[in-house]
This record gives structure tokens, C-alpha cells and sequence, in this order.
């Protein structure tokens, strides 16, 4: 088939295969991350009993958490500059997935392991480990759909597809994970009420992710953010008064509606602002000549690491100031270790299995060459911070937004995990994990993202310069 003009320009349009194939990074990325963000804290705190010590265990995770956040600070910049500079023969960026995929399948396994529990070191190195491999997969696969085209059409539909697959994965693993522990531990009573909760945590996805593109066409992208971040606010709002009301089993049906109210907003605010990276990345091309993805990405890997920190650290401190003790009574979540580490084991494997096909159909078609590429190093990734306006607003926008996510997610197993058994302090405290926290943090992404300049005309036009210089 003949090269068209525009494609030979960068301006490339994929099959459906293709965008399928980008979003399967996402989805198994999710399968495998998503597990650790909503229900390891949970694991530690009420399975493994980090330390020891059932009253301490909550504020020895929180303190974990953020320590590995830390570590990803230094690592992220390495990760990014190092992709920048290597050209694999298997691929730029999507070689990445196959050779960091494997290990982080072993080691998020293996989070999940009692065979060391209460050890805190063992619980360090096999976080710490799973951390840094997420990141040398996470970091290229973010630079993937700016190498696949510049056509800011096929960028939308690409971050579509990729945040419907993420939200697939996220619903596999919400509703999946409490169904499955159950099973596995051969318990009586399975978890339908609180895998309907958090599985409206991403059910939205289905209904709005696809209709993205014509929503942002419709209102605008700015009128996009401030309509869904309001939603989802509303949706907080509602969560928390209706949990006052009474026992949350009495009133599960109005629980489940303002869950999905809150996920419908939270789901297309945070989702879109994955499609704002190569937005910034091709603003960086103009202004430097250098197509940087790699870096960028590591920066922006910096900033839902940094998000992701705040919101880590938040939860287990906040139990254990409210005198968090996880319950003696039977609870809904099952605490079979080796039901757990088996789930575990089914999710890791699939996503490993998906990592290897997104591999197979991902070919990057934009990116630097040898020349530019050798040149890249460390240093540039701060003084691209620094010179690079829009990515220092999207900087902000992903710390607030990850850390709005970490904390509600890691929080919702505990707030569908018989709430009443726990005093009522503890229950104020998982009250405010859930709503007031987090509807705070999107009042904040929403003043962050006002202050964004880089409209679709803008970008478009500074793609349209990029490519009749380069030629």
C-alpha cells in the first residue's frame, strides 16, 4: 500500500488491531498495578500484618509507601533518559514490555506471598522491586502513542481506546479481586455488595471513554475537565452524607448511584489527561528540535509517583490516627494468605500475556534517531521542566489527580469492609479517605487546569512547523 502525504509526515492512522494492540499495555498494566493500589495496603494491614503489631501495621504501610515513592524520584529520571538514548533492536520503547514485563510479573506475585510475613524487610524489597520494574515498563509504554503518529485525531482515539482497556482492567480487578479471594479461601458468603462498589469505580468507562472524542469536540477540552471534575465532586458529596445516614448495607443502593456518579467524573478527568503527554512532548519538539519522549514521560512518571506518594502516605497514617484495627470478627474480605498470593498469581500472568501483545502490535514510526538520540542525558529532563510551561501545569494537574486516586482507592476496600465494626472514629476517618479528601484534591486539579494554554489548534499547528522543518 502506498504511503500517503500526510503519513509521510508522521500523520499516520492505525487499524483498530493496532489501537486494540497500544491499549492491551494499559489493560495489563492495570490487571497487575491496580491489584497493588487498591488492596495491598489492605493485605498488609489485615493478612500479612505488617510488623506484627495489628495497631501499628496501618502506619508502618503508610510510612513504606511513601519510601518507595522516594525511591522512584531518583529511579524515573534514570529510566527516562536511559529509553531516550538506547534504540533496542526489538523496539524504542515497546521492547520494554516484553523484557520488564516478566519480572514485574514474579515480583508483584510475590507481594502478595505470606511465606516472610510480618517481615518489613521482605515486604521493602519485593514493593520497592515491583515499583521500579512497573516504572521501566510504565515509562516507555507512555511514549508509545506519541511514537505511533502525530495526527492529534488518532492521539484521542488512542487514549480512548487505552483508557477504556485500563478501565477494563480496573473493573476486572475492583469487582474481580474480592469475588475470586473468596473463592479461592472457600468461603460461604461471596462479596457481591462491596465488588459492585468498587466495580462502579471504573464501570463508567464503558459508557463515557468512548464518547471522549466527541464530548471534547462538543464543549471543548478545558469545558471537559471542569464539567467531569464537578461531577465527580457532587458524587464525593453524596457518598459521604448517604454513609452518615445509617449503616452502609441499609443503604447500599444509594451508595452504589453515588459511587457512579463519583467514578464518572473522576474516570473521564483523569482519563483525558493522559491524551494532554504528547500535546507537550510535541511542544517540546518545536521548541528544542528534540522529540523527548522518553524524558517526558519519565517526568510525568515523576508526577503520579509524586501524586501517587502523597496519596499512599495519606491513607495508613489517617487509620492509624483514627485507631484503625482491622476487625476479629468475620469480615467481607477473607484473610487467606494463599487465597490472595493465588489471585495474585491469575492477574499477573494475564497481564503479562497482554504486555506481549501490545508488544506485537506497536511499531513506533515518530522518534528520534541515533544523532539526537546520544546526546540525551539526565540534566535534560529537569531543564525541559523548567523551560516547558504546559508540562510544569500538567505536572501539578497529575500530582493533585494521583493522589486523589491512591487515596480513594486504597481506602474503598475499607469502607465496604463492615464499616460499623470499627469505632467510631476509625469510621469518620475512612468516611473522609473516600470523599472529603479527595473532593478537596479535584477542587485543586481543577484550579491547575485552568492555567493550561495548548489548545487542539495550538498543537495542531506546531505539529504542521515541526514536520515542514524536518523535511
Amino acid at each position: 500500500m502506498a504511503t500517503t502525504s500526510q503519513e509521510s509526515k508522521g500523520f499516520y492512522k492505525l487499524s483498530w488491531v493496532q489501537r486494540i494492540g497500544f491499549g492491551a499495555g494499559d489493560l495489563a498494566q492495570n490487571l497487575i498495578y491496580q491489584t497493588i493500589c487498591m488492596y495491598l495496603l489492605f493485605f498488609y494491614t489485615d493478612v500479612y500484618v505488617l510488623g506484627g503489631d495489628a495497631a501499628k501495621s496501618a502506619g508502618l504501610a503508610g510510612t513504606m509507601f511513601l519510601v518507595v515513592r522516594l525511591v522512584d524520584v531518583l529511579w524515573d529520571p534514570l529510566v527516562g533518559t536511559f529509553v531516550d538514548k538506547h534504540n533496542p533492536s526489538l523496539g524504542k520503547y515497546r521492547s520494554y514490555l516484553v523484557m520488564g514485563g516478566i519480572p514485574l510479573t514474579i515480583l508483584a506475585i510475590l507481594c502478595f506471598w505470606n511465606g516472610f510475613a510480618p517481615s518489613l524487610i521482605y515486604a521493602y524489597i519485593t514493593y520497592v522491586g515491583m515499583s521500579m520494574l512497573y516504572t521501566l515498563i510504565n515509562v516507555p509504554y507512555g511514549a508509545l502513542n506519541s511514537s505511533l503518529t502525530r495526527d492529534t485525531d488518532e492521539i484521542t482515539i488512542l487514549t480512548s481506546v487505552r483508557m477504556f482497556m485500563a478501565n477494563v482492567g480496573g473493573l476486572a480487578v475492583s469487582a474481580g479481586v474480592p469475588i475470586l479471594v473468596a473463592i479461592f479461601a472457600s468461603s460461604q458468603t461471596l462479596p457481591i455488595e462491596m465488588a459492585l462498589f468498587m466495580g462502579l469505580g471504573s464501570l463508567p468507562s464503558f459508557i463515557f471513554m468512548p464518547l471522549v472524542p466527541a464530548i471534547k469536540k462538543k464543549v471543548g477540552k478545558k469545558n471537559m475537565f471542569y464539567i467531569f471534575l464537578t461531577v465527580a465532586i457532587l458524587g464525593m458529596a453524596m457518598l459521604y452524607i448517604i454513609s452518615k445516614m445509617g449503616t452502609v448495607k441499609e443503604n447500599i443502593t444509594l451508595v452504589y448511584i453515588a459511587q457512579f456518579i463519583k467514578s464518572t467524573g473522576v474516570i473521564v478527568a483523569t482519563g483525558y489527561m493522559w491524551a494532554l503527554i504528547p500535546e507537550v512532548i510535541s511542544y517540546a519538539e518545536y521548541t528544542t528540535g528534540r522529540r523527548i519522549a522518553g524524558i517526558v514521560n519519565a517526568l510525568t512518571g515523576i508526577f503520579f509517583k509524586a501524586g501517587m506518594a502523597l496519596g499512599g502516605v495519606v491513607p495508613g497514617l489517617v487509620l492509624a490516627m483514627t485507631n484503625y484495627v482491622p476487625a476479629e470478627e468475620a469480615t467481607t474480605l477473607p484473610k487467606d494468605p494463599g487465597a490472595w498470593f493465588t489471585t495474585m498469581l491469575i492477574y499477573s500472568l494475564v497481564g503479562l500475556g497482554l504486555l506481549i501483545f501490545c508488544f506485537s502490535q506497536t511499531k513506533e514510526r515518530v522518534v528520534m534517531d541515533a544523532s539526537e538520540s546520544e546526546n540525551v542525558k539526565v540534566s535534560d529532563l529537569w531543564m525541559e521542566f523548567m523551560r516547558n510551561r504546559p508540562l510544569r501545569i500538567i505536572a501539578l494537574f497529575f500530582i493533585t489527580a494521583f493522589a486523589m486516586m491512591s487515596v480513594g482507592n486504597a481506602a474503598g476496600a475499607y469502607f465496604m469492609n463492615d464499616l460499623e465494626l470499627q469505632d467510631p472514629l476509625a469510621q469518620e476517618g475512612i468516611r473522609w479517605l473516600v470523599c472529603i479528601i479527595p473532593a478537596l484534591l479535584l477542587v485543586l486539579a481543577m484550579f491547575i487546569i485552568s492555567k493550561y494554554e495548548l489548545s487542539d489548534e495550538v498543537i495542531d499547528d506546531i505539529n504542521r512547523k515541526i514536520e515542514s522543518r524536518n523535511q
